[in-house]
């Protein structure tokens, strides 16, 4: 019997030896977890912060672009006046050169 006891003995100092074994291997695996939990939020902070910073972004650049493409249409426009008012100049310069000229040729402005 007391060989029996001793059998018994050993397979359970190898029960608890694996028992601890089992419970170190766990701890370390909790810390693993806790680390990689403790990431993740860091991560899921970063990007919330950088979510808004894009969300801000957007934002300016759409009110960036509509503004460029108001000044765009109010060039266009200024252009086109413009455009209009040169034209009309030279027109106006044409009649004048015109009437200039045939008052040159008109008797009343010959001298004698």
């Amino acid at each position: 019997m007391t060989q029996q006891g001793a059998v018994l003995q050993g397979y359970n100092n190898e029960l608890v030896k694996c028992i601890e074994d089992l419970c170190m291997q766990k701890e370390e695996l909790n810390k693993q977890i806790q680390q990689a939990e403790e990431e993740k939020n860091k991560l899921q902070h970063e990007i919330q912060v950088l979510t808004e910073q894009l969300e801000c972004v957007c934002e300016n650049l759409a009110q960036k672009v509509a503004s460029r493409n108001e000044l765009d249409k109010i060039l266009a426009e200024t252009e086109a006046a413009y455009m209009k008012i040169l034209d009309s100049s030279r027109t106006l310069l044409n009649v004048l050169k015109k009437e200039v000229g045939s008052l040159k040729h008109s008797p009343e402005l010959k001298t004698n």
